[in-house]
């Protein structure tokens, strides 16, 4: 059996993960896994994969972009923590959703789900007023969070763009960005104001000082009194949650 998981968050994908594997336990099955539009057209292109796990939001896009672009015969089971609604209409074309932060009982009915439509082969193709529909609505909720920020160095003014941000500290009266490859930008706002442009479901406040983005996080220790020590593409050092947050940032990684 193969699976195409389509997630741009690591954790999410660690969840299903697990599940997938503890669900078919000794059947074999083989999955692949990619974060954006673009390895996802790659694989799809020159793979036949049995069911689809997708996220909407993938890093350089919304996966129903790649299912405008290329026509999807294969069954898909949605992951995604937008409000159930939207996804009624999916039901009607045998294409299953779980809702984050979702269990691993409702995993498994969306796989039995799958495994039930596809034996009788009574799945179809995606809407596509639906598909249009979602990605207004998407457009018009991401549209509300910041993507880039104006950052003045002596040899002029430079864009820095969120999504490339891993780590943001507080110092003083402004902050300091650290991007993926290391680099430091200084931003003239203060923390409280640049976590309030920020999406939520991406940036998390994990001490007083300090903003981690989910895409950037590499590893997760324990560490003393309830703490959690991180790992953070392009952070020399590694950022630690305060106590008080601990238990609210471990929910957070699961949505």
């Amino acid at each position: 059996m193969k699976i195409l998981i389509l997630e741009d968050e690591i954790p999410a994908y660690q969840k299903l993960n697990t599940y997938l594997n503890e669900y078919f336990n000794t059947e074999e099955v083989h999955s692949d896994w990619v974060r954006s539009i673009k390895d996802g057209k790659a694989l799809i292109e020159n793979t036949t994969y049995d069911v689809i796990l997708s996220d909407i939001q993938l890093l350089d896009g919304i996966s129903f972009d790649l299912f405008d672009e290329i026509a999807i015969n294969t069954p898909i089971i949605f992951c995604s923590a937008h409000d159930e609604y939207l996804f009624k209409a999916f039901n009607s074309n045998g294409i299953a959703y779980i809702l984050k932060p979702y269990t691993k009982k409702e995993f498994n009915s969306a796989i039995e789900k799958y495994q039930s439509l596809f034996k009788k082969g009574d799945y179809g193709n995606l809407n596509s007023e639906v598909i249009n529909e979602l990605k207004s609505t998407l457009k018009e909720e991401n549209a509300a969070f910041k993507k880039r920020f104006v950052i003045k160095k002596t040899k002029g003014i430079q864009l820095l763009n969120v999504i490339d941000i891993s780590f943001i500290e507080a110092s003083g009266d402004f902050c300091i960005a650290t991007d993926k490859t290391g680099k430091r930008h200084s931003i003239s706002q203060s923390l409280g104001a640049i976590t309030k442009q920020l999406n939520p479901n991406k940036f998390f406040k994990i001490n007083r000082s300090e903003l981690v983005n989910i895409e950037y996080i590499e590893n997760i220790e324990n560490h003393f009194k309830n703490r959690l020590l991180l790992t953070v593409t392009g952070c020399k050092e590694k950022p630690m949650t305060s106590t008080s947050t601990t238990a609210e940032f471990r929910k957070w990684l699961e949505q």
